[in-house]
């Protein structure tokens, strides 16, 4: 049984609810880990903590990522899963908003693994509580850093390493980020990982081409201040892998 009822859990008291609690304890039934460990990161949407598991006699680290049920702004999230044809009939109820939009986040990371993305490995999903893979060190714990927190060695080859993996999300899986930047792309060993993709949208979505000059803004933006440049017209050429205009 999922063991998070010590002392030390009682700050996070408005993300352990009865509901939640009760999730988290189905999925560790369910053998997808054995308990929560520490908090990775603590955001206004969600909360997201490493746990333990056993595997073949050897303990292996997972994420298990929390959304919050009363503190996330669920209008935001209904302004972006509205356009999505996957969620035209969605009603503006919390619950159900919150409930698709982690639904949402699951299928996008499965549909760009598929496409050969550089994404964590989905592992359960209840309401909305995510389990997936750690990316970083599982045998101990220690999780890659973020972009922000950890500049590439070598900026430029970095680059090429996450273009390559942004023009497989959008010629392969057919999905826009949405909100891609510095936060939420980690380096892992010099290795771009992708993360956070609730806000993934389908590249036939109404406001797709919105969402990528945003992404492909913020990706130019970012390096050029290390040494990298190129323009948003030559990037999203790339990308989409025929000429285009921002």
């Amino acid at each position: 049984m999922a063991r998070i009822t010590h002392e030390r859990w009682k700050v996070y008291g408005n993300v352990f609810d009865a509901f939640t609690m009760n999730d988290l304890i189905k999925l560790s039934k369910q053998k997808h880990y054995d308990e929560l460990v520490s908090p990775v990161s603590i955001g206004k949407e969600a909360n997201v903590f490493s746990a333990r598991k056993k595997e073949e006699g050897a303990e292996v680290y997972k994420i298990v990522k929390i959304y919050r049920l009363e503190a996330c702004n669920f209008n935001k999230m209904y302004d972006y899963i509205k356009h999505d044809p996957r969620y035209y009939n969605i009603k503006k109820q919390r619950r159900q908003v919150i409930f698709s939009w982690v639904q949402r986040e699951y299928r996008n990371i499965m549909k760009a693994r598929e496409a050969g993305v550089k994404v964590p490995k989905p592992i359960a999903l209840l309401h909305h509580v995510f389990v997936m893979q750690m990316i970083g060190d599982e045998a101990i714990g220690e999780s890659a850093q973020r972009l922000k927190q950890q500049s590439p060695k070598n900026p430029a080859d970095f680059f090429e390493k996450l273009i390559k993996n942004i023009a497989l999300l959008y010629q392969k899986a057919k999905l826009v980020h949405g909100d891609l930047s510095e936060y939420n792309i980690l380096n892992w060993k010099e290795i771009p990982v992708i993360i956070d993709m609730s806000q993934a949208s389908p590249t036939d979505a109404v406001n797709a081409d919105e969402l990528l000059d945003r992404d492909i803004r913020n990706m130019v933006s970012y390096f050029k201040k290390h040494g990298v440049t190129t323009t948003a017209e030559e990037l999203k050429k790339r990308i989409v892998g025929k000429k285009q205009t921002i």
